[in-house]
């Protein structure tokens, strides 16, 4: 199985790295400020060992329970593992959760309400130390969608930046499922236009954008990405 990932990255990661590249530079942006974390979520060992292999350090998870997992086999893959993976958190988080995505996730992308953020700062803070956090903002108005209202998203991230034992590096987004690329531009300009205003208003709320999956990875690299998730287009469907 570890030989079968290893084959497959060889192919599908140079085509995701030269979509992001032609992406960026279509809007004349630097490729390299464009940084590919790979999802893992749903495969095995084997597919963490390939991506590491590959250079991939960047690795993201979609529930906790499988990224404790997957940390706690990290002795399994080689002696340097453990420093070398960077761990995203980038599924929805339940506050019973919280003290395990503090403890566990390098960064949480998902932070989706002002009482989830306080949670965390305060584990955070009986710790000693400091979350790395996205604010997750729902700019596509889906009422399915995890996500802080676009419409009270400003101030709820600045009610979150105000809070010891956490470091808002940026925000997060989900476009919808859709091919209409109107509809994708226009839900990853909005995130970036939030960015763009709480960053003027607020030195505590970091640049990082987190949007662009396997399916709207372009779009989002062109309306300013800083992070794409990619799972699907680099370790195929999950078994």
């Amino acid at each position: 199985m570890s030989v079968a990932y290893s084959e497959l990255l060889l192919s599908t990661l140079p085509r995701v790295r030269d979509a992001i590249a032609g992406a960026a530079s279509s809007v004349g942006r630097d490729p390299e400020t464009v940084r590919l974390i790979a999802v893992t979520k749903g495969h095995p060992l084997a597919a963490l060992r390939a991506a590491l292999a590959a250079g991939l350090s960047d690795l993201g998870e979609n529930r906790v329970e499988e990224l404790a997992a997957k940390v706690a086999e990290l002795p399994a893959v080689g002696p340097s593992a453990s420093t070398a993976v960077r761990w995203h958190l980038v599924g929805h988080l339940q506050s019973r959760k919280a003290r395990s995505a503090v403890e566990l996730a390098d960064m949480v992308h998902s932070v989706d309400s002002v009482r989830l953020a306080e949670r965390m700062a305060r584990i955070a803070r009986e710790a000693g130390s400091s979350a790395r956090v996205l604010a997750q903002v729902n700019t596509s108005g889906e009422a399915a969608k995890y996500g802080l209202p676009a419409a009270s998203a400003e101030e709820e991230v600045l009610r979150i930046a105000e809070l010891s034992g956490l470091r808002v590096e940026g925000l997060m987004t989900m476009a919808p499922l859709t091919n209409d690329q109107t509809v994708l531009a226009s839900t990853f300009a909005r995130l970036r236009e939030l960015r763009d205003r709480l960053v003027s208003a607020d030195e505590r709320v970091g640049g990082e954008l987190s949007m662009g999956m396997t399916n709207d990875l372009a779009a989002a690299v062109r309306e300013g990405s800083t992070m794409v998730r990619i799972g699907t287009a680099l370790f195929g469907e999950r078994g």
